[in-house]
C-alpha cells in the first residue's frame, strides 16, 4: 500500500506529465526508451520508490526544478519575497561587475516604467527571483549580496526623510 507522500509525489509527477501534453507511452518514446511507461506509471501510482537520483534525472527530463516535482508540504522552502529598493546613486556609481547585471536590469525598469526620479527604484519580487536566477543564487542570497554592496535602502521613508 502506497504512502500518502509516495500518492502525493506521484500526483505531481502525472500532473507535471500531463501539463506537457505526454502520454506515459510519450514519456518513453521522448526519452528514447531511457524511461519506460510502466516504470513512469509505477512512480506516479506511488506504487515504486523514486530515488533522489532518479527524481532528478527525471526532472531533468521534464525540464523543470526538482522542487517542483516535489509535493506541498515536503519541506522545501520556497522563498516568500517581497519587493526591494535599490539606491540608483549608489548602484549606477559603483557598478561593479558583481552588480552588473542588477545595473543593467535596473535600467531597463526604469526605462519600461517610464520612471526616472534617479534615486530609488522599487523591484518587485518577480524581478527579484529572475534575478537571483541569473546570478545563480536564491533571492535571499541576492539581497544579502546587495546589501553587502551597500545598494538597497533598508527604510525608503528614511531614505526620503534625509
Amino acid at each position: 500500500m502506497p504512502s500518502e507522500y509516495a500518492k502525493s509525489l506521484g500526483a505531481r509527477l502525472r500532473s507535471i506529465r500531463q501539463q506537457q501534453g505526454l502520454s506515459l507511452q510519450g514519456v518513453e518514446e521522448k526519452s528514447n526508451g531511457r524511461w519506460k511507461a510502466v516504470v513512469v506509471g509505477s512512480y506516479e501510482r506511488g506504487d515504486r520508490a523514486v530515488t533522489v537520483s532518479r527524481l532528478a534525472e527525471l526532472a531533468d527530463f521534464y525540464r523543470v526544478p526538482v522542487s517542483e516535482l516535489l509535493p506541498d508540504g515536503s519541506g522545501v522552502r520556497h522563498e516568500p519575497t517581497n519587493k526591494i529598493v535599490l539606491d540608483l546613486e549608489r548602484l549606477y556609481d559603483e557598478v561593479s561587475d558583481e552588480l552588473a547585471y542588477v545595473a543593467r536590469y535596473a535600467r531597463a525598469i526604469q526605462q519600461q516604467r517610464g520612471d526616472y526620479n534617479g534615486r530609488v527604484l522599487s523591484i518587485r519580487a518577480d524581478d527579484l527571483r529572475a534575478l537571483a536566477i541569473v546570478y545563480d543564487i536564491s533571492p535571499s542570497g541576492l539581497i544579502e549580496r546587495l546589501t553587502e554592496a551597500g545598494v538597497l535602502v533598508a527604510d525608503p521613508r528614511a531614505f526620503f526623510a534625509s
